[in-house]
């Protein structure tokens, strides 16, 4: 069966995907007027259902950076691409975006940016109002089964049930591979997909000493992982299954490949004091043996360090939990600094961050042209969000991906 009338076979453009970037795309190519009719079409019962949890139930909308350069450094993938689209939308204009609609948002202490009214509902209506304003023709629990090149340019698209759709345009939002089986319409049209694996998780331990300490959360520490190029400083959380925390949501990010190469299992190295070196943390020791003498050791947390946390860390060390500082050996303070500047957990597995779920992976750069969004190898078909191979780090980075490459490819599709 067709879908109808002469506007429908000329001048529409198709929308897969109704999360941030599919949705951000459909309204900046509605809003251009005059342009072309805009149909959106979601797999799911809602639209912009990573939206609604994200940041808790907040939504981290994007990130103070407004820096293009600096910004893209936040991208363990994909960044270098981003500086020219951050050049033309970045979160400067994100903020502008929405208050222009109504939604103030403020910056919290380390960046993050979210509405002022803590709701992602905010940012979920806003959307959902504007498309509406637009004219955006919203469908969901509709999904696209092929997409099919016309030999006279456009597409038919073919939708689970039967159902065909012609279209001068598409725009492929679906969001993050999570297998490469939802990659497959792309690679059909001629494109090649970077082999999805996940990013953003939180870090299962084997049993150790750290077990009953969940929701002890230290800020900062520093963790590193072999293989990983780089260091991650931060806030970290002890969970009942192991680790989590920004600090070490951003290591897995930048060590995605790294880490799934190893099946998860390796070494995390943690400095808990990464503020203090080996020297100063033997100063705090002998100003306790002179001033503390006759205090337990296990009695005696430094700063940012919880109490329950200090203790497990001095017996972990091999120092009695009889001992004091006055009696405290050589031995015992070189295990005790060896101890708080290189912790290594034994990480046994993953447990992906529902708020956060992002992938690593996706089509390949080199075949889109990132001033429009458009396939360098099939002609009128656009990409945005995560189903690009760009992924950020935690803090409102992907959101801005989403935003920024949304709005590029719904001008281009709009003649703008």
């Amino acid at each position: 069966m067709s879908d109808g009338a002469s506007k429908s076979s000329v001048g529409r453009v198709v929308v897969i995907g109704g999360g941030a970037a599919g949705f951000f795309a459909a309204i900046t190519c509605a809003e251009e007027g005059g342009g072309p009719e805009v149909v959106l079409f979601e797999k799911g019962a809602q639209c912009l259902t990573k939206v609604r949890i994200s940041g808790g139930g907040r939504c981290n909308v994007t990130h103070s950076c407004f820096d293009p350069k600096e910004l893209s450094r936040r991208y363990p993938r994909g960044g270098q691409a981003l500086i020219g689209p951050l050049n033309r939308f970045q979160p400067r204009d994100t903020v502008a975006w929405f208050e222009a609609r109504g939604v103030a948002l403020k910056t919290e202490e380390d960046g993050r940016m979210f509405p002022t009214t803590d709701s992602s509902s905010t940012i979920v209506d806003c959307l959902t109002r504007s498309a509406r304003d637009a004219g955006v023709r919203i469908e969901t629990n509709v999904g696209v089964e092929s997409i099919l090149p016309l030999p006279k340019g456009g597409f038919e698209l073919r939708l689970a049930g039967g159902r065909r759709v012609p279209a001068d345009r598409v725009l492929l939002a679906t969001g993050g591979c999570r297998s490469v089986a939802l990659g497959e319409m792309a690679v059909r049209l001629g494109h090649t997909l970077e082999p999805p694996v996940p990013s953003l998780f939180s870090l299962h331990l084997s049993p150790s000493w750290l077990q009953g300490l969940a929701g002890v959360a230290i800020d900062p520490v520093e963790v590193s992982a072999p293989g990983v190029a780089r260091s991650e400083r931060g806030p970290i959380l002890i969970t009942h299954e192991g680790v989590s925390g920004p600090a070490v949501l951003r290591l897995s990010a930048w060590g995605a490949r790294a880490l799934h190469d190893c099946d998860y299992r390796f070494a995390l190295r943690v400095n808990w004091l990464p503020d203090e070196s080996p020297e100063t943390l033997a100063a705090h020791f002998e100003k306790r043996r002179m001033e503390q003498g006759a205090r337990r050791v296990v009695n005696g947390p430094i700063a940012p360090l919880t109490a329950r946390l200090w203790e497990r860390l001095v017996l972990a060390a091999g120092v009695p939990r009889e001992a004091q500082w006055a009696g405290l050996s050589k031995e015992n303070r070189a295990a005790l600094v060896g101890l708080l500047r290189g912790t290594e957990l034994a990480v046994t597995g993953k447990t992906l961050n529902r708020d956060e779920f992002v992938t690593c992976g996706g089509i390949r750069l080199s075949e889109v042209n990132f001033k429009t969004m458009e396939s360098r190898v099939c002609p009128g078909l656009h990409f945005a969000g995560e189903l690009l191979d760009i992924d950020g780090i935690t803090g409102g980075f992907n959101f801005q991906a989403a935003w920024t490459t949304g709005w590029l490819a719904g001008r281009a599709m709009a003649g703008v």
